[in-house]
């Protein structure tokens, strides 16, 4: 490495470990003959099915020891990367600390082990859960209703633009058919608008970061439905009109949506009911803290204002008077319900989870809980606005976005580069190459469980690469160095992926008599 100043940032160690050995599939690990005992034998009489529902062939599984097994799994946990491993500041995706208390409460059999079609005097605790999930929510958020029955962000996105059609319809304005949409709003926005069948209308950022208001006049027409705004938006900003935002889009007919992801900011500060919005979702997996990615669990519980609550998707937890005056929580559809958009009730033990990390914050917690996450971000940011460059400012609310334009223009080296290095010093790298409005960009959102230590070591570790791509050779083009996979061909992989394990021809079939 070239020679420091001395009074430079402190550099972090770059000694590399090995790069890992290629790992095998079980298919590969597999010995013929070799097996293990993992189920229990059965307690009810052996059912026969007749021979002609039995394969012909019994399913091509691999044969493996317990220890193979038991070695494999831990292997594979040593080469993923997780909120417990290190920092993770994945820009937009909130990816918090999950307090295992959460784990503990949603692991309890009175929550774990329910059965959905249970008669509901027997399930009084957990929709007890939901109820009161629903009161805290509504509070935190300005809403008055809420259904939990979305698995995800974007089905939330989907269902509240349900509410919103559904409520047009009923108007008599099924005219109104567009959906206004920022530049620097989440990606699934547009293709939630698509799919709910309303036609999508783009408006652009000022140099500020916030939505153009001469735009939106021009937008905003007899035709409009709604507007989709993320606020904070995904360059960390909040917009100082917001509030001029949703007056424009009511004096038109239209609704104002909000998207939630990005509540971390703001929650216990500010609030979106507050604003002048309408409808929003919130992501339990991201806010309030649930284990998320690789594909779930997720839940993302639709919000609304009382005029909008007929048309939520039943049924939904409300309080019920019996006819000796007591009153029990029971199930209801609204009248004027768009149907399911899930089975049941949603991820429930993923509501069980966000409960139990509110009530252990509290009102005070949940408003130091936000602060801090903003605290991070702008701190963070300052350390790092020395090396890279801030497009929209160094004042951000939860997150922020470098560009590595001016970076790559002086020395080739691309925020792919920048993020592939970060895995060799077990940080996570940030969101890549979105909001498209910024070229080469790193979207970074430390969250609020990161202490000022972490975040130092993740300014250090990305200052000292801001270094390393000065030298010559090309060094960083080549990274990460040390990590189980380095740089996959991802051209190839995306035109010709390998879905399948191909067997070895040389093992045999066994062939069923």
């Amino acid at each position: 490495m070239t020679e420091k100043d001395p009074t430079a940032t402190k550099a972090v160690e770059r000694e590399e470990p090995q790069a890992a050995k290629a790992m095998e599939l079980l298919f590969e690990r597999s010995v013929p003959g070799r097996g293990c005992d993992l189920v229990p034998p059965p307690d009810v009489p052996a059912v026969d099915f007749g021979e002609e529902l039995l394969r012909k062939r019994p399913p091509r599984l691999p044969e493996l020891s317990e220890v193979d097994l038991s070695r494999h799994y831990s292997k594979l946990a040593r080469h993923a990367h997780g909120v417990n491993d290190g920092p993770y500041p994945l820009g937009s995706c909130t990816m918090k600390y999950n307090p295992s208390v959460n784990e503990r409460v949603a692991a309890l059999p009175g929550f774990a082990d329910l059965h959905p079609l249970q008669p509901l005097s027997s399930v009084q605790g957990a929709l007890a859960v939901l109820h009161e999930l629903e009161t805290l929510l509504t509070r935190i958020c300005g809403m008055d209703r809420a259904t939990f029955q979305p698995a995800a962000g974007a089905q939330g996105e989907y269902t509240g633009l349900l509410l919103i059609r559904a409520c047009l319809a009923a108007r008599g304005q099924a005219g109104r058919t567009k959906v206004i949409v920022p530049d620097s709003a989440h990606g699934t926005n547009p293709a939630s608008a698509t799919m709910a069948g309303f036609a999508v209308v783009s408006v652009g950022s000022t140099a500020e970061g916030g939505v153009k208001l001469d735009e939106l006049r021009a937008a905003l027409g007899p035709d409009t439905a709604a507007l989709m705004l993320t606020n904070p938006n995904t360059l960390g900003l909040f917009d100082p009109n917001i509030v001029e935002i949703c007056r424009l889009v009511h004096d038109a007919g239209a609704f104002c949506y909000y998207d939630g992801a990005n509540l971390n900011a703001i929650m216990g500060q500010v609030r979106p009911g507050d604003m002048g919005f309408d409808c929003m979702h919130v992501n339990l997996h991201k806010t309030f803290s649930t284990p998320h990615g690789g594909g779930g669990p997720g839940s993302g519980p639709v919000l609304c204002k009382e005029f909008l609550a007929e048309f939520l998707p039943g049924p939904v937890v409300r309080e019920q008077t019996a006819q000796d005056g007591s009153v029990r929580l029971g199930l209801a559809t609204p009248a004027k319900s768009v149907g399911r958009v899930r089975s049941f009730y949603g991820n429930f033990l993923t509501c069980v989870r966000a409960l139990t990390y509110l009530k252990r914050l509290g009102a005070e917690g949940v408003c130091e809980a936000s602060a801090q996450a903003v605290l991070n971000a702008n701190y963070l940011a300052k350390r790092l606005s020395a090396a890279f460059d801030l497009p929209f400012g160094q004042r951000c609310m939860h997150e922020f976005v470098m560009s590595l334009a001016p970076l790559k223009e002086r020395t080739g080296v691309t925020a792919m580069d920048v993020a592939k290095r970060l895995l060799d010093f077990g940080i996570h790298p940030p969101t890549m190459y979105f909001p498209l409005i910024v070229h080469e960009a790193l979207m970074v959102e430390p969250t609020e469980t990161e202490d000022k230590k972490s975040l130092d070591h993740v300014a250090d570790v990305l200052l000292d690469i801001a270094r390393e791509a000065q030298e010559p050779g090309g060094r960083l083009h080549e990274a990460p160095f040390g990590c189980f996979v380095g740089r996959p061909d991802e051209v190839t992989a995306a035109r010709h992926p390998l879905l399948r394990h191909e067997a070895s021809p040389s093992r045999p079939e066994k062939t069923r008599a």
